[in-house]
């Protein structure tokens, strides 16, 4: 049988991941309890894990194994999306399970850890690969990364390559605060770690429909001949939360809707619609092309902010018809916080394809609907030959879907039955719960299972996220320099400030109500 072209690799594999220890440090969180203990469970039940496969907590509380695979177990019945759990699967997944306490600075947990990991490498077959998951806060990366290299727990890129243990690790978000401390945090991790080994997570990429863009797009020969200025008007993206910040003031004072969500989710979203066929499949070839765009975007400077970019905050309102608070009366938020929870901006890809075309995108917390989509609108007919309602035929729109019922849909106008010709805006609407059923799996189950076979396609690395803090450093330079003015309010349940309808309007447009 001929060996698989490494060029080919990418989305279009499909294998268990390499037999491995995942080593979850912040396993007390509710990341792990919430995502990533049933997402390793579904891989499970999925037969997707590897035979030689164990998880082992590691966090500061003082706990047994029989009390870790207790809390794992509630999180997996309580979070899964396979319910009930398999009593025979789960007698079987939860040997699997281990714990390690421990304080992160203490040279002492990653003896213990080391040992225990050499213990499963006996037990469990895991062969010495390790899978590191950091689900904690970006301040702790540096003191773990330091004392796994110093307790010998790091294999190099070279023995892997070489057909020896591999080692990588996985990096949530936030990524720093800004360009500066993303290249801080990049060198830390860079003082351990071959970039080839580091996966940066964003969760949004392993959804099925994000993944889907780019089978949509490239494997498809009917829409990617249109996909350019000749053919398109305007590009909208929106990333909308009906939830306020859920108890999260502190962070979110910290933080707001632009470093959230923009500066990650909705700029990942951008660049895949945006970038160029890749050569292959192969991650770096996906994520060259996915550089290439942030590169070609508009710079924000800061005279150009005031006119592209709006801000806003939730005031009081009503969201499914009851009354929800206004940001600033939030726990942990400052009676006169000036952070956004909504930011729309009007951006420019200046390359050959995209001159010209505006992409539209906005964020936001407390509107009206909980809705994650990609609207491709084309340009209008050049002429009139039939009547039609308001004064023109509505231009042809594509639409991807992201979340709540993932799928795409296509407008286009046809004519009522009838003897008069009457127009009428109808939609060709494709559901992946009815095409495919309503399991879909989970982005962390598609993310942890890429990670275990080190397909990096659906991670970010470091030069993306780079670019994209430089990007959106600009925005946030344009309001310091406006001693931070209070972002204009929206009522919460509505779909943002008025600036922001004003901003799509100035040029003709308007925002959809998806």
């Amino acid at each position: 049988m001929q060996a698989p072209n490494p060029l080919r690799r990418g989305l279009v594999e499909d294998r268990a991941g390499d037999a491995c220890a995942v080593v979850i440090f912040g396993a007390s969180g509710d990341l792990t309890r919430r995502k990533l203990m049933p997402a390793l469970y579904n891989l499970a039940v999925s037969r997707s894990l590897p035979s030689g496969f164990a998880v082992v907590g590691v966090a500061r509380r003082a706990k047994t194994n029989e009390q870790f695979r207790a809390e794992m177990k509630d999180g997996v019945g309580s979070f899964s999306r396979r319910k009930p759990i398999d009593p025979a699967l789960w007698a079987d997944f939860e040997r699997a399970i281990s714990y390690v306490a421990g304080t992160f600075e203490d040279p002492k947990t990653y003896a213990d850890l080391r040992a225990h990991l050499e213990q499963l490498d006996s037990e469990r077959g895991t062969r010495k690969n390790r899978l590191y998951y950091l689900a904690v806060p970006p301040a702790e990366f540096g003191v773990i990364m330091k004392n796994l290299k110093e307790a010998g727990l790091v294999a190099s890129a070279a023995s892997s390559a070489a057909g020896g243990p591999w080692t990588r690790v996985i990096i949530e978000k936030p990524f720093g605060h800004d360009l500066a401390s993303a290249r801080v945090l990049n060198d830390t991790v860079a003082e351990t770690f071959d970039e080839s080994q580091v996966f940066r997570i964003d969760h949004y990429l392993g959804k099925e429909t994000v993944q889907n863009l780019l089978v949509f797009r490239f494997a498809n020969s009917l829409f990617e001949p249109l996909w350019n200025r000749e053919h398109v008007d305007h590009v909208q993206i929106t990333v909308a939360e009906e939830i306020g910040v859920e108890g999260r003031g502190k962070f979110y004072e910290q933080t707001g809707v632009t470093k959230d969500i923009v500066e990650n989710h909705l700029m990942q979203l951008l660049c895949l619609t945006a970038m160029e066929p890749p050569i292959s499949l192969a991650a770096d070839a996906v994520r060259d092309e996915k550089v290439k765009v942030l590169r070609s975007l508009r710079p924000m400077e800061r005279s150009l902010v005031q006119d592209n970019v709006v801000r806003g905050q939730y005031a009081r309102g009503y969201v499914k018809g009851e009354e929800v608070a206004a940001y600033r009366e939030e726990p942990d938020v400052a009676k006169d916080s000036r952070i956004e929870t909504y930011v729309a901006m009007r951006v420019f890809v200046d390359n050959w394809r995209w001159g010209g075309v505006p992409f539209y995108v906005r964020a936001g917390k407390r509107l009206a609907r909980r809705v994650t989509e990609i609207a491709i609108t084309f340009k209008k007919v050049p002429h009139g030959l039939f009547r039609a309602p308001d004064g023109g035929i509505s231009p042809n729109v594509l639409t991807m879907r992201i979340q709540p019922d993932e799928g795409i849909a296509l407008r286009f106008t046809t004519k009522e039955p009838g003897q008069h010709t009457i127009l009428r805006d109808v939609a060709m609407d494709f559901r992946y719960g009815s095409a495919f059923g309503s399991n879909t799996p989970e982005a962390y189950e598609r993310l942890l299972l890429d990670a275990m076979r080190g397909e990096a396609t659906l991670f970010t690395r470091r030069d993306e996220v780079e670019e994209q803090w430089a990007y959106i450093d600009n925005v946030f330079d344009a309001w310091r320099a406006e001693a931070n003015a209070p972002p204009p309010l929206y009522v919460a349940g509505s779909w943002g400030p008025d600036q922001a309808d004003d901003l799509i309007a100035r040029d003709g447009r308007r925002w959809r109500k998806p």
